[in-house]
């Protein structure tokens, strides 16, 4: 069976020539008295040919990124149409991949685009890149804060149930059977409450078959405080031992962490560490 690659998608698409002729008319009249005249440069795409494009990746790989993303192509759509794992931000590109890129991209370039343009699409998807490491990082500070105030260590750990594998995002001890699970969820949208809640039930129930005897948290960052208690109905199940909320802030997320851990009767006793000091 042959599967379209995301270049074959865009020239499935119809009436983008239509929509854009539109778009245009419709913003100057919308925005009549309050248009500006500007002088900018403009890259003349239809005068360039792959080679050339290939040679500037090459030269100047901190143009890789904002290249693609004026014809909406994203790492995971390289590496599954062409083949090449390609840093969009920071690699260098061997020749090969320079050109294997430059021939992808080349015929979905419109024939020309304005420099500022161009700077404002690279804005928005840096934005967007930095935003989702910093979701990640939270995840990170949960467990950091974790071991933080633990007895005993947590890292990120696999169990496999009827031959499938869930991931806790923390979990002791570090190897062997498993006496604590957490699973860490950002849920960022209240339509999303009843998938995520749905994940976490299942992964409770599943753990508990396999450790039956052991403990499960759900510890999770949803930006509603006054929706958490409809969220602590609907994870009202007997496989899991507590919910627990946190928010960005470290001191909120090492507070829940200690209710976890106190409740689990692993929590460290700082006291004690201080006096062997």
């Amino acid at each position: 069976m042959d599967y379209s690659s995301h270049r074959e998608q865009v020239a499935q698409v119809a009436g983008v020539i239509e929509r854009q002729g539109e778009i245009e008319v419709t913003l100057i009249k919308a925005f009549e008295a309050n248009l500006i005249y500007k002088e900018v440069p403009f890259i003349n795409f239809g005068n360039i040919t792959a080679q050339e494009l290939a040679e500037v990746f090459i030269n100047f790989p901190i143009l890789v990124k904002p290249l693609i993303t004026v014809v909406n192509v994203a790492g995971r759509a390289i590496v599954r149409d062409l083949g090449i794992n390609v840093d969009t931000y920071k690699g260098r590109l061997t020749v090969s991949s320079a050109s294997i890129l430059a021939g992808y991209i080349m015929p979905m370039l419109p024939n020309e685009l304005a420099i500022p343009a161009i700077c404002e699409l690279d804005r928005w998807f840096f934005v967007d890149k930095e935003i989702r490491k910093n979701k990640g990082n939270w995840e990170k500070t949960v467990l950091d804060a974790i071991n933080s105030n633990s007895k005993v260590g947590f890292i990120k750990r696999k169990f496999t149930y009827e031959e499938k594998e869930y991931e806790l995002d923390a979990a002791t001890p570090i190897s062997g059977a498993i006496s604590v699970g957490i699973d860490v969820k950002r849920i960022e949208s209240k339509r999303d409450i009843h998938k995520r809640a749905d994940e976490i039930i299942n992964k409770a129930v599943k753990f508990k078959k396999v450790f039956p005897h052991t403990k499960f948290y759900a510890f999770i960052y949803f930006p509603f405080p006054t929706e958490h208690l409809s969220v602590q109905q609907r994870l009202d199940d007997p496989n899991i031992d507590g919910i627990y909320f946190a928010n960005e802030a470290y001191s909120s997320i090492e507070q829940q962490a200690m209710f976890i851990l106190g409740d689990a009767e692993i929590l460290l006793d700082k006291s004690d560490v201080e006096e062997e000091l």
